[in-house]
């Protein structure tokens, strides 16, 4: 079997398999905090606005592969901290942040859009994530914002629940900690030919925490999950 027949097949199976699937588009709404070396201590403390824009393949009634676009904000002000320290050293920032995230959300109900039996669960959803931010510098005691993006990766750790209503329509409501391997959005480390720096906890990386409503449109044809796992 020569090369262009395999292509023909793939291709016709792909569109099968792909067109007997169903999907959800949607957008994001919520509030962003950071967890970090400056600011405020508390873990959940909403702040800034987040938009956003959801897609997701809905793989079985269990679980769904998804890509997530957020953009917000992450500020930290040391005078708003419970520490007495911070609140002496009084550091203070801010920096837009993009994160594009690519996952699996899992439920813990069979949640079949074509079965009205079940209209919510509650989900987990964790995959890994592309995070850019604007670089901080520690300059005669002041963090600058210098305009220059940088990129981390992240891992997202998200639970919620969803609900359907109106038969294509989902509204989901979640919670999640992103984990940075950067500990650089506050500006605490900055290595390099003229600056050598840190404050805080070296050993600890950069957290921020992402509270979002989601309204998504679901559609495609009802698929059959009956091969799932064969």
């Amino acid at each position: 079997m020569n090369n262009w027949c395999i292509k023909i097949i793939v291709i016709f199976l792909f569109t099968q398999f792909s067109f007997s699937q169903i999907y959800e588009v949607g957008i994001s709404y919520g509030k962003s905090n950071f967890i970090g070396d400056v600011g405020n201590t508390n873990f959940i403390k909403p702040e800034d606005d987040i938009f956003g824009a959801i897609i997701k393949w809905n793989r079985s009634p269990r679980h769904s592969y998804r890509i997530t676009y957020l953009r917000s904000t992450l500020s930290a002000d040391d005078l708003k901290s419970k520490d007495p320290r911070r609140n002496e050293r009084g550091y203070n920032f801010k920096t837009p942040i993009n994160e594009l995230s690519l996952g699996m959300e899992f439920n813990f109900l069979d949640f079949d859009l074509h079965n009205f039996d079940i209209m919510f669960s509650p989900y987990i959803f964790s995959g890994i994530s592309y995070v850019t931010f604007k670089e901080q510098l520690l300059l005669n005691g002041v963090l600058t914002n210098t305009g220059k993006n940088q990129p981390t990766l992240a891992i997202p750790m998200v639970v919620g629940l969803k609900h359907r209503f109106y038969n294509n329509l989902i509204l989901s409501m979640e919670i999640g900690a992103r984990y940075t391997f950067s500990d650089k959005i506050d500006g605490n480390i900055m290595i390099s030919d003229d600056l050598n720096y840190n404050f805080g906890n070296i050993n600890n990386k950069d957290w921020y925490m992402f509270s979002n409503i989601s309204l998504t449109y679901a559609f495609g044809r009802n698929p059959c999950y009956c091969n799932i796992g064969q």
